[in-house]
């Protein structure tokens, strides 16, 4: 097996101690207290967290992240700003950053990469980067420790689902979906048949994510997949006006359903 780093050496060791993995999303400076909602999602039961760097295209992204980007952006918040605020977070367990390559590549990629280390993030998930354009991002993997994490969705062909399998490392992000993020009332029908191809490829977690609304949604997504993503149930309730409180009971509920199923 190829040698991994911290945020992929955690979730196996979870999964391997019979846990169902859970990855709540925070868009970073969406909130004055977006850093206790980080906390307060570890605190909750968390085996990873998302933190999703605000930017004014968020393409992959549907009406709720776009709004608490926005509403980021609007606070004056900056990529570099929420880096600089994760360096004096200690959490017990890994940040991943979600992030598009315009932002990337105009830190430079090894530059961005260094950063990330610098201040304790151990994952990183670029979206928009085309697979054969991959490299130069991946070597971050191979420089500083931060692992690159990949996506797969309904549609990809099995030969690039095989790279990505491959090539993913921390977890592979399983799409349950064609199209952007966003809450839905149903988990779609697709999201079993995205991980069933991908577990039959890798034995490296496999996360699904895009529409995991609910304790239900995440337990029958768990049925198929090792773990799950949610992230604009949790972002609406920050839209709406909530705290860290309200998020540490959702993410606890999450987690309870998971840990019950």
């Amino acid at each position: 097996m190829t040698e991994t780093g911290r945020l992929e050496s955690h979730l196996r060791e979870r999964r391997a101690a019979g846990r169902s993995l859970l990855v709540p999303y925070v868009t970073g400076g969406v909130t004055e207290d977006w850093l206790d909602c980080v906390r307060a999602c570890a605190d909750a039961g968390a085996d990873a967290i998302e933190i999703g760097l605000p930017f004014s295209d968020p393409m992959l992204d549907g009406p709720t992240i776009q709004a608490a980007s926005d509403r980021a952006l609007q606070r004056g918040v900056t990529p570099d700003g929420v880096l600089a605020e994760l360096a004096d977070l200690r959490l017990s367990v890994p940040l991943v950053v979600m992030t598009y390559a315009n932002i990337v590549l105009r830190a430079g990629v090894e530059a961005f990469g260094r950063r990330l280390a610098d201040v304790g993030v151990s994952g990183i998930i670029v979206p928009d980067v085309p697979f054969h354009e991959l490299e130069e991002f991946a070597a971050v993997h191979r420089t500083t420790g931060v692992e690159m994490v990949l996506l797969a969705a309904p549609a990809t062909e099995p030969a690039r689902l095989q790279q990505i399998a491959q090539h993913s490392r921390g977890f592979v992000y399983g799409v349950t979906v064609m199209g952007t993020t966003g809450e839905r009332t149903d988990l779609a029908a697709s999201a079993a048949r995205v991980a069933t191809r991908v577990r039959a490829l890798t034995d490296r977690p496999v996360l699904l994510g895009f529409g995991i609304s609910t304790p239900a949604h995440a337990v029958e997504a768990a049925g198929h997949a090792d773990g799950v993503v949610v992230a604009s149930a949790l972002m609406r309730r920050l839209l709406d006006g909530a705290g860290p409180a309200a998020v540490a009971a959702d993410v606890a509920a999450l987690r309870s359903a998971l840990d019950n199923r």
